[in-house]
């Protein structure tokens, strides 16, 4: 069995790691680099940057910062926000991202993560959804959750594996910033209908949150940026406690 994986979210807005509720009242939580840092040596496995901002200013992201955090740190790092094409992932790729995490791009243009994903392999394509619930069904939206696509999650979920995507970054835009919990119920529709790893995101509050988006949603990796910002839950105290509940993580 692979081993389940902790990742931190370094929401990124004019240069400063910020964090919001439900995509909203965005407050500062500091610096991103002092944050990567602080987070390798506390025991993350994965550290995720989202440039929030970039697709709604329609500005590339910001590969100084890329290249600044990935000196720092010697764990698997994902960057996003903005990328919008087959030049940028090269661009963030040699600037020190080990995967790129795309989401307004690939709803626009479908073919795109088909040639990103021929050009540079699954394995550095991760795709994030997005997702809403209202009206009855879990819908996908783009432009830092300003728009609704349309699209049901699920079904956007089965299209990108067979595009070429090699995981999926999967937020609740409902439970996100709440800390009452992470999206059990589209997660675990997520991870069944796909067979590529699904990263829960959005609502973590309590260890007993990641228990239950592994077990119940049957997640792959969970994420959570300001219970780690604030330490209001320390990361190798939550790995024990996964531990000791049973589940296969890395400590």
């Amino acid at each position: 069995m692979l081993s389940k994986r902790i990742i931190s979210c370094l929401d990124i807005k004019d240069g400063r790691t910020v964090k919001g509720v439900n995509f909203e009242n965005i407050i500062d939580a500091g610096d991103p680099v002092e944050l990567a840092i602080a987070y390798a040596q506390q025991g993350i496995d994965e550290l995720v940057f989202l440039d929030i901002t970039a697709s709604n200013e329609k500005r590339k992201i910001l590969v100084d910062l890329v290249s600044r955090i990935s000196r720092q740190v010697n764990i698997p790092f994902t960057v996003g926000g903005g990328i919008s094409s087959v030049e940028d992932v090269s661009v963030l790729l040699n600037s020190g991202a080990d995967k790129v995490s795309i989401n307004s791009a690939a709803v626009k243009d479908p073919g795109l993560l088909k040639k990103m994903a021929g050009q540079f392999g699954s394995q550095c394509i991760v795709v994030a959804i997005d997702t809403k619930f209202e009206n009855n069904d879990w819908w996908v939206y783009i432009n830092g959750g300003q728009i609704n696509t349309g699209i049901k999650a699920v079904d956007w979920a089965k299209k990108i594996t067979e595009l070429g995507a090699g995981e999926i970054l999967l937020t609740s835009m409902n439970n996100d910033g709440t800390k009452k919990g992470f999206a059990v119920n589209i997660t675990k529709q997520i991870s069944e209908a796909v067979n590529i790893p699904v990263i829960a995101s959005g609502g973590a509050g309590t260890m007993q949150h990641f228990k239950e988006i592994f077990i119940s949603g049957k997640a792959d990796a969970a994420l959570a940026a300001s219970i780690f910002h604030y330490k209001e839950i320390e990361v190798l105290e939550l790995k024990k406690y996964l531990k000791n509940n049973n589940l296969e993580i890395r400590i």
